[in-house]
């Protein structure tokens, strides 16, 4: 457990936390953690999740715009959800992609658990892109990814970051729950 780890998961804690409570804070504390993340990766050969780290860097600061235009408009971050065939679309789509890039990384790099990191990635950029759309679906995928990065970071012995996915599984139940409520609100006003 490195102190750049300690940093990174304090950070991830705190943007996830401001998340669910669509606060524009999470923006900030998103940009740096994902940025520590980047060179922690790297050094497990956890290629994938490094090379993510950078796209979550562009969609972070795309989010803080969408999410502060939504905010001027609304007088506070909307919601919305997905069409039926929106979502298929999203999830095909990120099937195709995870088959793609783990076979790339199986074969042209020395990446531990290439098909499984591909998994984490791919999950994590459809996730983060609806996240930074506002729509409710995106806590369904971050709950899959939690679920699958908790195993996989165990697994390469980041203990600290493990732990980080086990309290963003539990922020990503509580986003869905957040959100879902937030949606019945304004629904009935």
């Amino acid at each position: 457990m490195s102190p750049l780890e300690i940093i990174a998961f304090a950070l991830g804690v705190t943007n996830v936390a401001l998340v669910v409570r669509r606060s524009l804070w999470n923006y900030p504390f998103g940009l740096v953690m994902v940025a520590l993340y980047g060179g922690i990766f790297f050094e497990a050969k956890l290629y994938s999740d490094a090379l993510l780290q950078i796209f979550f860097f562009v969609v972070q600061l795309y989010g803080w715009v969408n999410w502060s235009r939504s905010m001027a408009d609304a007088g506070e971050v909307a919601i919305e959800r997905m069409t039926g065939r929106a979502r298929f679309a999203w999830l095909a789509g990120a099937a195709l992609a995870t088959i793609v890039w783990g076979w790339a990384m199986h074969r042209f790099t020395d990446a531990a658990y290439p098909w499984w990191d591909a998994g984490v990635a791919i999950l994590s950029v459809v996730a983060q892109i609806l996240m930074s759309r506002r729509l409710l679906e995106n806590w369904l995928l971050w709950i899959a990814v939690d679920v699958l990065a908790i195993g996989l970071y165990a697994a390469k012995g980041l203990q600290l970051t493990a732990l980080l996915y086990v309290i963003f599984l539990a922020l990503s139940l509580w986003g869905l729950l957040d959100w879902r409520a937030s949606e019945r609100r304004l629904a009935v006003a």
